[in-house]
């Protein structure tokens, strides 16, 4: 594992990226580390592609990623996080409208769950799933600051 930082106008960010892919993106350094893994602050082609895409987003210059992801959850939880995947840049849907792509429709509480468990924010876009009624709910620990900066970024008024 190749664990790098990186300032963005939401702070500090910590990405995590194997040879093959990007595994992580966190607001919290700890968060996906672990005492067994090999880490080195290495900045190998992978990681340095993330950084330019993850800039060229900030910026309001890109609105999709091209980086290779991998992700490991429950069956659930993968299935929620591809359900992320297909929500348009610049569009929100309502966290039972997630449940339901799942194949869950009364699983709305689990769908915040995976969201909060989502290992890849920002790439698997959680901060477009929004309460029924259009209220905003949590992000990353509840942070919503950083989900109405993302949202806004994305729809701007």
């Amino acid at each position: 594992m190749y664990v790098n930082e990186m300032e963005t106008p939401l702070g500090k960010v910590y990405l995590g990226v194997s040879e093959e892919a990007v595994k992580y993106i966190s607001y919290d350094e700890a968060s996906f580390l672990d005492d067994r893994m090999d880490v080195s602050n290495l900045e190998i082609d992978l990681m340095q592609q993330l950084k330019i895409e993850l800039e060229a987003f900030f910026a309001g210059e890109k609105n999709d990623f091209s980086v290779p992801i991998e992700v490991s959850g429950t069956a659930f939880q993968m299935k929620v996080w591809e359900a992320l995947q297909t929500i348009p840049y610049g569009e929100t849907v309502s966290y039972k409208e997630i449940a339901e792509l799942a194949g869950s429709p009364k699983a709305v509480r689990a769908v915040g769950q995976a969201n909060r468990a989502n290992p890849i924010p920002i790439i698997i876009p959680c901060h477009r799933v929004i309460r029924a009624g259009g209220k905003l709910g949590g992000y990353n620990g509840n942070d919503v600051d950083r989900k109405v900066w993302l949202l806004n970024l994305e729809r701007p008024f």
